[in-house]
């Protein structure tokens, strides 16, 4: 090879390694986008699952009636008569019959059991005591809050901090659980429930609240 072909190859390489490399093809970048794509998913209305996992629940009847009426056309994506005959395909006549059976039982089960804890609930009483220690001191306590369903340590938290004083919960005389606020803060404290006002008590009926007097004996004596 003459010098000048050598010299000319050298200058071809050189241009070559300057040359910016490919990343990767287009396709590659292309799938690379779709699989960073964000995922949409649409949750039952009734049961809170996924749409496509209402089955696995207790009330797939009330999660099929609502995804119709919502969403027509993923209810037929998932519901439709092709869909649950492919699906329901492999199994034998006596099976299709006793897994709609089993459904069928454990949503009667299921809304049973929602309808007594909806009737206890509205038959439960929250109680909001004032409970007289000495003559200028008093305690306020409340009980029945966990019927519907508030958390009582994030509700004592907040009623430390509102009324700038101790708030813990403890056990009454009965074993119940109950939140004791040091004050005389049960005005106050039946005031937030009627007005609904704070977050970590809404959801209690004004109409289950009970404001109840606890005086000492010799005090009450001394009234008479």
């Amino acid at each position: 090879m003459s010098s000048e072909n050598a010299s000319n190859a050298q200058t071809s390489a050189k241009e070559d390694d300057n040359q910016p490399q490919s990343s990767g093809s287009a396709t590659e970048v292309e799938k690379e986008a779709v699989a960073a794509a964000p995922i949409s998913v649409l949750f039952c209305d009734v049961c809170s699952f996924p749409v496509e996992y209402c089955e696995f629940g207790t009330s797939l009847t009330r999660c099929k009636e609502a995804l119709q009426k919502s969403n027509p056309e993923l209810f037929n994506k998932y519901y439709s008569e092709e869909t649950l005959q492919s699906r329901m395909g492999t199994l034998s006549l006596e099976k299709q019959a006793k897994l709609e059976k089993d459904i069928a039982k454990a949503e009667k089960k299921a809304e049973k059991k929602a309808d007594a804890a909806e009737k206890k609930k509205k038959e439960s009483i929250v109680t909001i005591k004032r409970i007289e220690r000495t003559k200028r001191k008093h305690v306020t306590a409340i009980h029945g809050l966990e019927a519907f369903d508030i958390q009582l340590k994030p509700v004592a938290k907040y009623f430390a901090q509102r009324f700038a004083t101790g708030a813990s919960v403890t056990k009454n005389a009965q074993g119940q659980d109950e939140i004791v606020v040091q004050g005389d803060v049960a005005d106050d404290i039946l005031e937030m429930i009627e007005e609904g006002k704070v977050k970590l008590l809404k959801g209690v009926p004004s109409d289950n609240v009970e404001l109840v007097e606890d005086k000492k004996k010799k005090a009450a004596e001394e009234e008479e």
